[in-house]
């Protein structure tokens, strides 16, 4: 659901780039205001995407985790019998952890890898699964005069590291059973949603009973353009002035390896994993 990676250290306005949306923020950090109590800005609110409007106004959240907690709250209404929350790494993971807390079920991940312009390693241009197929941005594509038989390689690429990382996080045991489960997919935030668009659209090939994506912060028009590939999109905030994942956060350090796999160790493994 938006490749550099994420500055470590306490975030301040306008330094670096997010690991998972890797965009430039210097410039539209420039043009958001103070991030304490502000008024809500209210976007679009029909069809599947939930808001959270209990107060009226728009708090920055701390950190990963107080993101998660506060998602948390939502996800356990729906009240799904077969609950299965798939986090997106790195950054997705502590979000998912709290939810999985609240849940009382197992953690598990769904790895994307973006897709970057030939040259131009920090700027995405599709994203893909460890299985693909790849997913493509056709208007950028367009623009920028490049086919998907160009791309071939880069997409290997990615796909290999898909996998290596399903490896380090999951090592050579299977993943979950999908098939029949209410599946929630979670990351930190939403950019531009190529990432979120590639999980989705693999696991609706594995036929889940039902399947939500579930995020703290989004851009508008990547919130919405997701509805068409999932049944529901869960969002707390979609504010007008998005501008970065990172800005919606007072602490947003870099997400390790490390940090992923004691999150996943601390939340268990599926039961229902595929045999």
């Amino acid at each position: 659901m938006p490749a550099g990676d994420v500055p470590r250290g306490t975030r301040s306005a306008g330094a670096g780039r997010s690991e998972d949306h890797g965009r430039p923020v210097r410039e539209a950090a420039a043009r958001v205001r103070p991030r304490r109590r502000t008024p809500l800005t209210r976007g679009p609110t029909t069809g599947p995407v939930h808001r959270d409007d209990a107060t009226g106004v728009r708090n920055v959240f701390r950190n990963r985790r107080d993101a998660g907690e506060r998602l948390a709250r939502v996800v356990e209404g729906q009240n799904k019998p077969r609950p299965l929350v798939l986090a997106l790494p790195r950054g997705g993971v502590p979000v998912a952890e709290r939810v999985t807390e609240a849940l009382g079920i197992p953690l598990d991940i769904v790895v994307v890898r973006k897709i970057p312009v030939p040259g131009s390693p920090e700027t995405a241009i599709g994203a893909t699964t460890a299985e693909g197929p790849p997913l493509f941005d056709r208007r950028a594509l367009n623009l920028l005069g490049l086919s998907e038989e160009r791309l071939t390689d880069a997409v290997e690429a990615e796909q290999a590291e898909a996998r290596r990382r399903i490896r380090a996080y999951r090592g050579s045991g299977p993943g979950p059973e999908v098939a029949g489960r209410d599946v929630f997919v979670i990351d930190d935030g939403l950019a531009t949603g190529m990432s979120a668009r590639a999980a989705l659209t693999a696991l609706r090939e594995q036929d889940p009973a039902s399947l939500v994506l579930a995020v703290p912060v989004g851009a508008p028009n990547a919130v919405h353009a997701l509805a068409d590939v999932c049944d529901q999109v869960v969002c707390l905030e979609t504010p007008s002035d998005f501008g970065a994942v990172s800005l919606w956060y007072e602490e947003f350090e870099q997400v390790g390896d490390e940090e992923v796999l004691a999150l996943l160790n601390r939340a268990g493994a599926d039961e229902g994993r595929a045999p």
